[in-house]
């Protein structure tokens, strides 16, 4: 079941992908979404073929990169959030003291990443649930602190823009992924907690487009 739903988050990744770049086609900051979107197609499709490719140096290879990709990737949000904020026109966002700040929190958070958990990660196979994967070797006893630190940035961000434009979707899918993240799930799958995921990318694709689509009209 697991495999099939890897498929299925790669299938709709690349979906929103796709259809960001047609209808959220508005090139800043907010663009830095669709680095995140790849990297998600990247590592579950990875992940989804993971038994198919079988253990050996292709895999591994493979599955470094999708580490490195998170690494890099992933902190862009925090410039995602600053950026939804900008063309909101709130604001204290349009100050050049925040862009930078958003900019420096951004690298702060690839930095840290690839500080303690992506440099030197030593990585083994798994394989559980029907999937096969390289996973760290000393996985990480809590939440990693990149992922809290954006999660932040997310929530923050979404909150504002609720309360000055109305938009409460990128709200509901930061807290939605968040919670759905913290709290264990007692489901025999190692794919179903994805699916929070995929939720939170699916309210920022929608952001960006709407945003897009309000630019466009004035």
């Amino acid at each position: 079941m697991d495999t099939i739903l890897y498929f299925v988050y790669t299938a709709a990744y690349l979906a929103l992908l796709i259809l960001c770049m047609n209808f959220g086609n508005r090139w800043d900051a907010s663009s830095l979404l669709y680095l995140v979107l790849f990297g998600l197609v990247y590592d579950n499709g990875l992940i989804a073929i993971g038994k198919f490719l079988g253990e050996g140096p292709l895999l591994e290879n493979l599955s470094h990169l999708r580490f490195w990709f998170h690494a890099f990737f992933t902190p862009t949000l925090v410039l995602f959030s600053w950026s939804v904020l900008n063309r909101a026109g709130i604001e204290f966002a349009k100050r050049k003291v925040v862009y930078i700040g958003a900019l420096f929190y951004t690298v702060a958070l690839v930095i840290l990443e690839i500080a303690t958990e992506t440099y030197g990660m030593k990585i083994v196979p798994e394989r559980e649930h029907g999937l096969l994967r390289y996973v760290s070797a000393e996985p990480s006893s809590g939440p990693p602190l990149m992922v809290l630190f954006v999660s932040i940035a997310l929530i923050t961000a979404g909150a504002i823009l609720w309360k000055k434009t109305g938009w409460k979707w990128m709200l509901i899918g930061s807290v939605v992924m968040t919670v759905g993240s913290a709290v264990p799930i007692p489901v025999e799958s190692a794919a179903v907690t994805n699916g929070f995921e995929l939720f939170l990318m699916s309210t920022l694709v929608a952001t960006k487009i709407h945003q897009d689509r309000q630019l466009k009209g004035a």
